[in-house]
């Protein structure tokens, strides 16, 4: 049996947009005029906005709209973090208009997000940790030297510079000492000459490390550089003025134990140095800073999305494809998700575990309050494990006190899905007292994953039945307070994801705007009573 295991709510296919043909002109009844429950579809701006076959489709044939991508992440957030609304306020705008209810899709999910923005957070590291340096302040020792600190060299001959204590506010720039090294000559390139260490510092080989001085000189143009032994790194000559600066210097530790050593050599002046430190690059990567930054990032996103939508849409999908293929059921990770370092990727759950649904619906339900919010997953009516552990979740993050209204049930499913597990599906969400929502229902009729198909009219008829039968199973087993509705995952079989320029026709229309024999199932399914 052909599985669909993609992530199903993908971007759709080219080939929507631009002029179009007159549109066709066909009597029948709108499925909305039958339907006891939203009968909607997904538009996207091409579909709904600029192609008018597909746009007058929708509005004669529907009365709900899910915008296919204008309302996910990477769509509203921008590569710094900043949210541009204009295509999807256009979008509402239009649906408004058109008396269509709209559904959000999506709040939180982990592809079409702005993973490498996400990750550019978590991944930018500060110094933090004790400071490694002995006598940062050069506080102690006698009044000629300092505890921690050796004397390298002198100039050339040996002793031509002295280094001493500075003292008094004008060479001290916190505390009561300060290291004063007086340099007459001028060695140019080779600032080893004038030169002063810290004790070995135990650093852990390969992490990152934050060197930092204080610095200034009696005249302008003074140099200094740092320099670590016993295996050597540079850091570029710094040009020193008469005024307090701070110097920084990132290392990336090769030895377990590193002398770091102030080079003074270059220019002849007189150097005031201070409040030294050498610090671990702390990364925002570790368990407890990762978990709540993801978790204040996810607030502001939600909130901010769920917050500008308040009171346009009908509901939220908050949360989308939560739950892995492999092992199924499993919640995802980086680990269980496909490409999940693409800069398009992010895994929320990879960072809050279990905690993910409770923080997600409760910062929609704050931004929101009177939006029905869903948990949406696709292969629910082929994988039984991963519809108990979504059944099972929901539960627990209820119990938990999030607010969950129903479960979203993708449905790409294909003619040769299981009828039974399509019905034992439906019965299974049914039993959760929640509402349901059949949120992006295609049916593929290319089996065999051929690069082209010919749509015969024995694969037309075969789709069309189970069209049929999907809308009656949902009526026949989900009761009507629970029924939130069926969206239709596309209007023109060219616009779907699935149709990979003919390899595949899993909607109700043809290219044209033709209705399919799976239009007419679907109005008698509808026609049923049930």
């Amino acid at each position: 049996m052909f599985v669909v295991l993609m992530a199903s709510s993908c971007k759709k296919n080219p080939g929507e947009g631009g002029n179009t043909p007159t549109p066709p002109v066909v009597e029948s009844v709108p499925l909305k005029s039958i339907a006891t429950f939203p009968i909607a579809v997904a538009g996207s701006n091409g579909s709904f906005m600029t192609n008018a076959t597909s746009s007058m489709i929708l509005r004669r044939d529907f009365n709900g709209i899910t915008f296919e991508n204008e309302m996910k992440n990477n769509a509203l957030v921008n590569s710094t973090g900043g949210y541009n609304f204009t295509a999807a306020d256009a979008m509402v705008t239009a649906a408004q208009a058109a008396n269509l209810q709209i559904h959000g899709h999506v709040l939180a999910w982990h592809s079409q997000a702005q993973g490498a923005y996400y990750r550019s957070i978590l991944n930018a590291a500060s110094p933090g940790g004790p400071n490694l340096v002995q006598n940062p302040g050069f506080e102690n020792g006698n009044s000629n030297g300092f505890d921690n600190f050796s004397v390298f060299n002198t100039g050339n001959p040996a002793g031509s510079a002295t280094i001493t204590v500075g003292s008094g506010t004008d060479e001290v720039r916190s505390g009561n000492r300060s290291m004063k090294v007086i340099n007459p000559t001028a060695y140019n390139t080779e600032q080893w000459r004038v030169q002063v260490a810290t004790d070995p510092i135990p650093l852990t080989v390969g992490k990152q490390y934050q060197v930092s001085y204080w610095v200034k000189a009696a005249t302008a143009n003074g140099s200094i550089r740092l320099s670590t032994q016993p295996s050597p790194l540079y850091q570029a000559d710094q040009n020193i003025g008469t005024n307090w600066q701070q110097v920084t210097w990132l290392i990336t530790a090769n030895e377990a134990q590193t002398r770091i050593l102030f080079d003074m050599g270059r220019n002849s002046n007189t150097y005031f140095i201070d409040d030294v430190s050498v610090l671990e690059l702390i990364s925002a990567g570790g368990t407890s800073n990762n978990y709540a930054t993801v978790d204040s990032l996810l607030k502001t996103t939600v909130q901010e999305i769920a917050g500008h939508f308040k009171g346009k849409v009908r509901g939220w999908d908050v949360i989308n494809e939560m739950f892995a293929d492999n092992p199924a059921g499993a919640i995802r990770n980086n680990t269980n998700t496909a490409n999940a370092a693409n800069d398009d990727i992010f895994v929320w759950s990879e960072y809050l575990g279990r905690d993910f649904g409770v923080k997600a619906f409760n910062y929609a339900a704050a931004a929101d309050p009177a939006a029905k919010l869903f948990i949406n997953d696709y292969n629910l009516e082929f994988s039984s494990a991963k519809l108990d552990s979504l059944i099972a979740y929901v539960a627990e993050i209820r119990s938990r006190g999030a607010k969950v209204d129903g479960i979203g049930t993708q449905m790409h499913v294909n003619i040769n899905t299981s009828k039974t597990q399509i019905d034992n599906h439906f019965i299974k969400l049914a039993a959760t007292g929640l509402l349901v929502h059949v949120s992006e229902l295609d049916i593929g009729v290319n089996t065999s994953n051929a690069t082209s198909l010919n749509f015969t009219p024995a694969l037309e008829n075969t789709q069309a039945e189970m069209y049929n039968y999907i809308i009656t199973s949902y009526m026949r087993h989900v009761p009507k307070p629970q029924r939130y509705g069926v969206t239709i995952w596309g209007l023109l079989d060219n616009q779907s994801w699935r149709f990979g320029n003919g390899a595949d026709y899993p909607l109700l229309y043809n290219p044209s705007g033709t209705k399919k024999k799976a239009y007419e199932a679907v109005l008698n399914a509808l026609k049923s009573g049930l």
